[in-house]
């Protein structure tokens, strides 16, 4: 059974940082580009950060400067540091894996959604 398992969210203040993990089972995320995703409430899904097979990595403008995803092959995780958070960050964050091991794909072109860990930035 293909599985992903985030973990790593909750409740932080403005300024403050949190790291995402995601956790892969029934497959090898090495050949996976990894995705990153989140849904703020009343809002459409959007994309945060993707690394892709060869590991090059991109970001949304919104997070630049401030997220760095990263990928430890060992342990067949990825995780999502995210520093100087602000109020509008908060959402459900999604781990995805496409099969493709390209970044930048439509949505569809996801195999495996995990089910999403919440992160809420509020003084």
């Amino acid at each position: 059974q293909l599985q992903l398992v985030e973990s790593g969210g909750g409740l932080v203040q403005p300024g403050g940082s949190l790291r995402l993990s995601c956790a892969a089972s029934g497959f090898t995320l090495d050949y996976h580009a990894m995705a990153w995703f989140r849904q703020a409430p009343g809002k459409e899904r959007e994309g945060v950060s993707c690394i892709s097979r060869d590991g090059s990595t991109s970001y949304a403008d919104s997070v630049k400067g401030r997220f760095t995803i990263s990928r430890d092959k060992a342990k067949n995780t990825v995780y999502l540091q995210m520093n100087s958070l602000k109020p509008e960050d908060t959402g459900v964050y999604y781990c995805a894996a496409d099969g493709t091991g390209n970044c930048g794909n439509p949505e569809g072109y996801v195999e495996v959604w995990g089910q999403g860990t919440l992160v809420t930035v509020s003084s």
